[in-house]
């Protein structure tokens, strides 16, 4: 019998099995759910941990485009751009209640550049193949204006259209839970793997934690991944850390900031990076920026500097700087990055490739990559271990498969369906609220920390507790009094 998405009965199933799991996958970011979702597609037993919630890092926190990569050509990574161009086609197919189509204006303000992004953008466009989607071409001044009404127009030439993918990256990472569930996987959040079990120097499986009431148990696996994102040296310990981090900011905006049904793109900022306003719901992300931190956390945030490049760029390109209220929210999230010798500390060269590698002891790491080629790192990462334990090999069957969704559409469905555990679960990924309007969400805290409470037996110090916790979160996603920006509570 298929399950859906049942924590206790995925506990349960992990703590009493008495055959060994084919894949234990630790994490259960965009990494670890497309291997969870490769590995049942192929008939091998899985069972994933995550030790906080889904998506509860990097994945939740990105510029919410399904993209090949625009910089990545200029810097001739072609072999990834070809890649991630393909699986974005692929992801629109399986995908299509989270992924559309998006069309991007590169404003144009000298003559010159209008051919070298038309040139590149062709060259975008032909690599992405049958998978491909609409044609880039050259618009007037007066077609640029109607496309981004709020654009700079002191100096403007015209601009250059392409297209690209935009989804939401929460909601399609727990609909990949769900799915993953479907096909006979059992996933568990607030779920900590503490250490590995080894015998004979060689990795057996895991040592896990209940976070939420401390029992601990074992679970045996004939493979376990490593796909804890930023975390993944805490794994391998006693070998030399691979992982780097860079932290991307953004800024979200009232849609009047841009009211057009275009994304505005601007190849290259003042730090090489490109930037980004885009339309996403009722709101506009603008970002992003790439820091590179040594402290790697669950809940980073945006720092100063990095709100103010983004504001003075907005104010640059888009008429005005955002006024204090009219900011919804801001947030960070920290890129797992594999760093390369003589990367000389700089993260915006870094490539975004992704990194297989296989311990002395057995464990298997994947790290680095991005969303949007998070199916074919799965399928890159099964057949790789197919190959370590000599198994026979089985075929990937995700290239065609459509990821299924609950329809949960209520605070209690979320509970019930798609595993939400807490008031944060609900608030800032099975719905994007903290995300659209961060004292908003904080208004409705206790509303569904009533709600939770009654659909999982708990007692009202339990929602007290939620709302307190997730009102000093959605602090953080407010700009900081520091700038002179108004805190949440006023």
């Amino acid at each position: 019998m298929m399950l859906g998405m049942n924590r206790e009965k995925s506990l349960d199933a992990m703590r009493n099995r008495e055959e060994v799991f084919d894949f234990c996958v630790v994490g259960g970011g965009a990494s670890g759910l497309g291997v969870a979702l490769d590995a049942v597609v192929r008939g091998y037993s899985v069972c994933l941990l995550e030790q906080n919630d889904f998506g509860k890092g990097t994945s939740s926190r990105s510029t919410k485009l399904v993209h090949g990569g625009v910089r990545y050509l200029k810097q001739g990574n072609v072999s990834l751009v070809r890649e991630a161009l393909r699986e974005r086609g692929r992801l629109v197919k399986n995908a299509p209640h989270l992924v559309s189509e998006l069309g991007f204006v590169i404003p144009v303000y000298r003559w010159t550049d209008g051919p070298f992004y038309g040139v590149g953008l062709k060259v975008y466009d032909a690599l992405a193949g049958k998978l491909g989607m609409g044609a880039s071409r050259w618009l007037s001044r007066e077609e640029t204006l109607k496309e981004l009404p709020t654009v700079k127009q002191e100096g403007l030439r015209g601009g250059v259209r392409y297209f690209d993918g935009q989804f939401d990256d929460a909601r399609l990472l727990v609909d990949l839970a769900y799915t993953s569930s479907l096909q006979g996987a059992h996933l568990a959040n607030y779920t900590k793997c503490v250490g590995l079990l080894e015998e004979n120097g060689k990795v057996v499986g895991v040592q896990v934690r209940d976070e939420e009431n401390g029992e601990e148990f074992e679970v045996k696996a004939k493979a376990v991944v490593n796909a804890t994102g930023i975390f993944v040296d805490e794994l391998r310990r006693g070998e030399p850390e691979m992982m780097t981090v860079s932290q991307g900011a953004h800024v979200v905006l009232p849609r009047e900031f841009l009211p057009g049904n275009s994304a505005l793109m601007i190849p290259k900022t003042s730090d090489g990076r490109v930037l980004f306003a885009v339309p996403w719901k009722e709101v506009v992300l603008v970002g992003t920026t790439d820091t590179p931190r040594d402290e790697k956390l669950l809940e980073p945030k945006p720092l100063e500097e990095e709100l103010e490049f983004i504001l003075s760029h907005t104010e640059k390109f888009l008429g005005r700087r955002p006024k204090p209220e009219e900011v919804r929210s801001v947030y960070a999230g920290l890129r797992p990055l594999v760093r390369p010798p003589n990367s000389g500390g700089k993260t915006s060269s870094i490539s975004r490739n992704h990194t297989i590698v296989r311990s002395e002891n057995g464990l298997v790491t994947i790290a680095g990559g991005k969303w949007t080629t998070y199916r074919k790192m799965a399928e890159d990462l099964v057949d790789r271990v197919e190959e370590f334990e000599g198994w026979e090999k089985r075929s990937c069957g995700t290239e065609e498969l459509l990821i299924e969704t609950s329809g949960a559409d209520s605070v209690e469905a979320f509970v019930e369906k798609e595993m939400a555990r807490g008031v944060e679960d609900v608030l800032a990924r099975r719905t994007r609220s903290l995300v659209e309007d961060a004292r908003g969400a904080a208004a409705a805290a206790d509303e569904v920390a009533r709600q939770m409470a009654k659909s999982l037996g708990k007692e009202l110090p339990w929602a007290e507790d939620q709302v307190s916790q997730f009102e000093k979160l959605a602090e953080g996603w407010v700009v900081p009094h520091s700038n002179g920006w108004s805190e949440l509570a006023e």
